[in-house]
């Protein structure tokens, strides 16, 4: 039996949300599902997560600093938002990332 409280948006986009936190891939959830509100809380999220890897790839490229100390754990880090946030989106959680999670919100598309 279905659970009337269950948001539609949710069930409609929680099939591609997903794949928001996978690099450019977010553009299709972004584009396929434009009006829907759990996958744009997702791109968002997903947009903020792909500006903070390239900034950590250039940062990682410093000698020795970034070689060192900020590329093991910023990919360490990175890597755990990323199966968070796909596991979040598939159980069809509006789940704010912790710190990065405010700059999403910024964004206004």
């Amino acid at each position: 039996m279905a659970d009337a409280t269950v948001d539609p948006d949710v069930q409609d986009g929680k099939g591609l949300a997903w794949l928001s936190y996978l690099g450019i891939l977010l553009l299709i959830p972004l584009l396929t599902k434009k009006e829907n509100k759990f996958c744009k809380f997702h791109v968002k999220q997903g947009l903020v997560l792909l500006i903070t890897g390239v900034i950590y790839g250039v940062l990682s490229a410093i000698p020795f600093l970034g070689w060192f100390i900020i590329a093991p754990i910023g990919g360490i880090l990175i890597l755990i938002l990323v199966i968070a946030g796909i596991i979040q989106s598939l159980k069809g959680n509006f789940w704010k990332m912790p710190v990065l999670g405010g700059f999403a919100e910024k964004f206004n598309f």
